[in-house]
Order: structure tokens, then C-alpha cells, then sequence
């Protein structure tokens, strides 16, 4: 039953990876940018859904909204500020350093505002726990609401893309972004709608997260944005289906490397996953190869 245990769990921390993942995807897969101030933006998030619900007393479904409302201004305004000026630069190192600095910039804002020492979050899930195989296994509220959300997540960005006319925008500016100009597709407001619904994705995962591990500091957002970008590799940056199943795989790995090997080296085999699959298939588990013309 343990192992129904922790695999229980690495599904849990795994559909919250899998959510940061999801706007890492979506923003690699239609702007050609790397944000690596994606993981910073969960922290804003957390701490926001915190102030409201602590400060003003605010219901948790609308701490959650004021999150993401929140988040989505701030990824619309990171797009506009770093990244829109840089989108034709010569390398795309510049980009890479830019998304760097503007994840140092939220975390020491954060600690000029917070400070450096963690803050206790407030669990906003009311669901009910659910006990299973005469209370040998205990599935918590908080578990059962991650997985839903994010499953819920992935089927409605699906949809989306495929379904409506931003979706398809997305679509077309993915595949050459000149040539949806062109066709009267507006390139700054489709990247920018792409960056707004994966930070206000981050404001939920922001909050799932912090539910299961009770804890809020500057550098909440740092490790977590790491894995799940991890996870979006993995998976097949680009692909939706690709980073829900490798946010979930690497939640897996991870609590089960830590139940059964070391909590010390968990990371590592994480990360050591990754490359493995990388050597085997470069373009990820749902990635495709991309051959150009030259």
C-alpha cells in the first residue's frame, strides 16, 4: 500500500508540474521563447492569492481569480517590456539572458516586499478527503482538486487551439509567424494572449502547489520552474499532451526516487531521466522532428 502512497503523491506533484509546463509549452511552442521567469511568476501568484485571503478576508475562489488576473497582467507585461523588443534580435541568447534578469528582478522584489523568510499559506481547498481499501489509503482533498484542475487544464487549452480563432491564430503563428502577418493574423496580440494564459496558469499552480507544500517564500517559484520545464522537455516542448504526461512522469520520479533511493539525489535522478531521454529521442516523447530547408 505504500507504494499506492506514494505514487498517489507523484501523481499529485506531478499534475502541478504539469501545469507549469503547460504555459512553458505553450509559450515555446508559439512565440520561440524560453521564460525562464515563468517559475517566478507561480511565486507572484502564490503571494498575491496569500494577501487576499489574509489581508482582505477574500473567499478562496476569489483569491484564486485575483491571482490569476494578477498574473496575467504581469505575463502581458513582461512580454511587452523584455521580450517584444528583443523578438528579431541576432541571437537568442539575449532573450535567454533578458528572461534570467527578469527572474532575478521578481524574486528581490519579493524580498524587498516580503522579505526573505517563508510565509504559511492558507489551504484553499475545501474539498473532501476520501478514504479508500478500509482507510489503508487516504486521498486528500487537495490531491484530488490538482489532478482534476489540471486534467481539466490540458483538455480546455486543447480544445482552444484547435477550436477558436485565437487558437488557431496561435496555431498559424507557431508555424511561421511572417507569413500569418501576411494573412492578417495580429502577431503581437497572439503572442501576448499566449503569454497572459500561461501566467495566469502559473497563478494556479501557484496556489495548488503552495496548498500541498504549505510554504511561500521569494524562491518558491525557482526549483519548481525548473522541473517543469524539465517536464516540458521531456514530454515534447510544443506539445500539450506532451507536458501534462511529463509533468506527471517526473512527479513520479521524484517522490519514488526519494521513497526508495535518496531524498538527497532525487533531483539528480530527475534530471538524469531527462538526458536519458534526450539521448534516445531528442525531440522529447511527443515532440516531432523539425527538419528546415535550407
Amino acid at each position: 500500500m505504500s507504494f499506492i502512497t506514494y505514487l498517489k503523491d507523484g501523481i499529485s506533484l506531478g499534475a502541478v508540474y504539469a501545469i507549469i509546463a503547460l504555459g512553458y509549452t505553450m509559450v515555446y511552442g508559439i512565440a520561440k521563447m524560453l521564460n525562464f521567469a515563468h517559475g517566478d511568476v507561480i511565486m507572484v501568484g502564490a503571494y498575491v492569492a496569500l494577501m487576499m485571503l489574509t489581508k482582505t478576508g477574500a473567499p478562496p475562489i476569489a483569491a484564486v481569480l485575483v491571482s490569476m488576473a494578477a498574473c496575467t497582467l504581469l505575463g502581458i507585461t513582461i512580454e511587452m517590456v523584455a521580450y517584444r523588443p528583443l523578438r528579431k534580435a541576432s541571437s537568442s541568447l539575449a532573450v535567454l539572458i533578458t528572461a534570467i534578469g527578469v527572474s532575478y528582478l521578481l524574486q528581490n522584489l519579493a524580498l524587498l516586499i516580503f522579505g526573505a523568510g517563508g510565509k504559511t499559506f492558507v489551504n484553499v481547498v475545501s474539498f473532501p478527503s476520501v478514504s479508500l481499501a478500509d482507510g489503508q489509503l487516504n486521498i486528500s482533498g487537495t490531491t484530488i482538486v490538482t489532478i482534476l484542475v489540471s486534467v481539466i487544464i490540458m483538455v480546455s487549452l486543447t480544445l482552444f487551439v484547435n477550436k477558436t480563432k485565437p487558437g488557431h491564430a496561435m496555431l498559424a503563428v507557431s508555424e511561421d509567424r511572417d507569413a500569418a502577418q501576411l494573412m492578417g493574423v495580429n502577431v503581437n496580440a497572439t503572442i501576448s494572449l499566449t503569454f497572459a494564459i500561461g501566467s495566469g496558469l502559473a497563478a494556479v499552480a501557484g496556489v495548488l502547489l503552495c496548498s500541498a507544500y504549505p510554504i511561500v517564500s521569494p524562491y518558491t517559484g525557482a526549483m519548481p520552474g525548473i522541473k517543469a520545464f524539465t517536464a516540458a522537455v521531456f514530454g515534447g516542448i510544443g506539445s500539450i499532451p506532451g507536458a501534462m504526461l511529463g509533468g506527471i512522469l517526473l512527479g513520479v520520479i521524484e517522490v519514488l526516487g526519494k521513497a526508495y533511493i535518496s531524498t538527497q539525489v532525487a533531483d539528480a535522478i530527475v534530471f538524469g531521466v531527462l538526458i536519458v531521454v534526450l539521448l534516445v529521442k531528442p525531440s522529447g516523447l511527443f515532440g516531432k522532428n523539425i527538419q528546415e530547408k535550407v
